[in-house]
């Protein structure tokens, strides 16, 4: 008797506990009151963070985090497949990203009062356990890709360098190239930590410093982009652009999903949320303006590149510094690694500063440690979180080959931008008559989220498909069930205008980055498939056993969590 009265005390418990943690899951933010006032938004990190950011500083932080070295580079490499046509990948991404950018203007001007971007977003339009799948794939991203930056950055410096007598073939490959591997992953890197020290300590002492030094690096590089682009302007031959599309469309289309990546960065200025001085105006205004400016200086820089030189003739590794020196304009190709270091630093910068904002914002919201929520009483920023990342990323760049991690990074971005998009869509919904209910067998808030859904998995399908090279047929058939859905939840749901700026087209435009987001997805290696699949479920274990019990009901900064289930929520 005793042995079955544990057994169902056991079962008992085991059914309690996961009754907790799925309560807890469903969690979901809102905003204390629907909207926030200006005077909210003003006072808001009055006790925290300062805003000190006008809408010049956002725009030239989205720059900064989205052209490094890449410029010089991708778009060579792209060229050599889809020929003059590189330019047309670059508006196409454009384009995406373009669509993309709108969804995060929308929200942040809607929730421009605290830190957090897509992990904030997702939280108030979902649910505690997206949120924070949401955070962990970003994340993992943004480790990987300060600890690979720092790397192409210590191997740039050490280029410059060696531009000098003094430092030609005098600097050892393991202070800023790296050592030989070990075991395919271990190569030390002396230079790449102490870099990314350096720039810890920029952004742990202020965010009007950093901001200042990352506008001084980024006008450096705009500059010397532009002087690029009008030097080879001089050098062009038409004749080079014929034929346009060499190896046909699908080439081109092929080169839009690799240079899409290029524009990734414009999130950045939705971060900075708590720092800017007039968040609900600047903060669209610094996503749009920031990616128009970096689509403009892509494309000026892919029609000079084809122009002076033939495609097929065009480098790997260096294309543009290549084209230049092969017209007899070397001193550009000096300009050009000035450049990319510039551009590399600032990326760097900026994407450092990004990790300890999403940091502190889980930390205020108690899914991580307590520690992670602190600011410096003087500095105003949170020092904690900053170091920490500063930790992580100099560990993996001083010893790691993380370019062999490579392969896995993109994930974060594109989840992230797919969540993004799908959290405009359900934070604009509002009730219908009841002549357009919801279906018996699901609620209307299920409904809408099943609609999504089928969208983000045809475009999966859809990628898949290309990539395969499949039966045009099946591509069309994936093609029109994303329309159904998107047409449901166009003509079943009614949805409301936000106050500030509003997201056009809704709920076309974003089911239509879900689908292409979904579609890049489906390009990428097989191995960040199986990263997304093993990151969440560590990540579901993480919270299960620690989240759930150290979320705060009630958060800080005017925001409250209500114990609610999603199908509940009404906005």
């Amino acid at each position: 008797m005793r042995g079955r009265e544990k057994g169902i005390a056991d079962s008992s418990s085991s059914s309690s506990w996961f009754s907790n943690l799925w309560s807890s899951a469903l969690r979901s933010k809102v905003l204390a009151s629907p909207y926030h006032t200006e005077t909210a938004v003003r006072s808001v990190s009055g006790d925290g963070l300062v805003r000190r950011l006008g809408l010049l500083d956002l725009i030239l932080l989205g720059i900064g985090a989205s052209i490094g070295a890449g410029i010089f580079v991708v778009t060579g490499t792209v060229a050599h497949d889809a020929g003059p046509g590189v330019t047309i990948s670059f508006i196409l991404a454009g384009g995406s990203c373009v669509l993309n950018a709108l969804c995060y203007a929308e929200l942040a001007s809607r929730f421009p009062a605290v830190v957090g971007g897509a992990y904030l977003y997702a939280y108030t339009a979902f649910n505690e356990l997206t949120a924070f799948l949401v955070f962990a794939q970003l994340m993992l991203d943004y480790h990987i890709g300060a600890a690979s930056i720092a790397r192409s950055l210590a191997s740039y410096v050490v280029a410059v360098l060696e531009l000098f007598p003094l430092f030609k073939d005098n600097i050892p490959s393991w202070i800023g190239h790296g050592s030989e591997e070990l075991f395919g992953a271990v190569s030390f890197n002396l230079l790449a930590p102490i870099l990314l020290i350096l720039l810890t300590i920029v952004l742990c002492w202020g965010v009007g410093e950093s901001s200042v030094f990352n506008s001084v690096m980024t006008t450096t590089k705009i500059i010397i982009v532009l002087f690029v682009i009008i030097v080879g302007a001089f050098e062009v031959d038409v004749s080079n652009w014929t034929p346009f599309a060499p190896n046909g469309f699908k080439e081109i289309l092929t080169g839009a999903t690799v240079v899409f990546f290029a524009y990734v960065g414009f999130d950045a200025v939705a971060n900075s949320a708590e720092e800017s001085k007039n968040p609900q105006r600047d903060l669209p205004l610094g996503i749009m303006g920031s990616l128009l400016i970096c689509a403009a200086l892509y494309i000026g820089v892919c029609l000079v590149i084809t122009g002076m030189v033939s495609y097929e003739l065009l480098g790997e590794e260096a294309p543009l510094a290549e084209a230049f020196t092969s017209k007899g304009l070397a001193y550009v190709s000096v300009l050009i690694s000035i450049a990319a270091v510039a551009g590399l630093t600032t990326t760097l910068l900026v994407g450092l500063y990004v990790q300890s904002r999403l940091y502190l914002g889980l930390g205020r919201d108690g899914l991580l440690p307590s520690i992670f929520a602190k600011i410096h009483p003087i500095r105003h920023t949170p020092i904690h979180s900053q170091v920490w990342v500063g930790i992580v990323a100099s560990i993996l760049a001083g010893l790691f080959n993380v370019h062999v991690l490579s392969h896995i990074l993109s994930v974060g971005s594109l989840t992230g931008y797919s969540v993004v998009s799908a959290c405009v869509v359900t934070l604009r919904w509002k009730d219908k008559t009841e002549s357009q209910a919801s279906l018996s067998w699901i609620s209307k808030w299920g409904e809408g989220v099943l609609c999504l859904f089928i969208i983000a998995c045809c475009g999966f399908a859809a990628g898949v498909i290309y990539r395969f090279s499949a039966a045009i047929i099946f591509l069309i058939v994936a093609i029109v069930i994303a329309v159904i859905a998107a047409g449901s939840l166009y003509y079943r749901r009614a949805y409301e205008d936000p106050p500030g700026f509003s997201c056009p087209g809704v709920p076309i435009v974003p089911a239509v980055c879900i689908f292409f987001n979904m579609f890049l997805f489906a390009q990428i290696h097989y191995e960040a498939w199986a990263r997304f699949v093993v990151l969440s479920i560590i990540s579901i274990g993480i919270y299960a056993f620690y989240g759930q019990y150290h979320a705060n009901p009630v958060t800080s900064k005017g925001t409250i969590i209500y114990h609610r289930a999603p199908a509940e929520v009404t906005h």
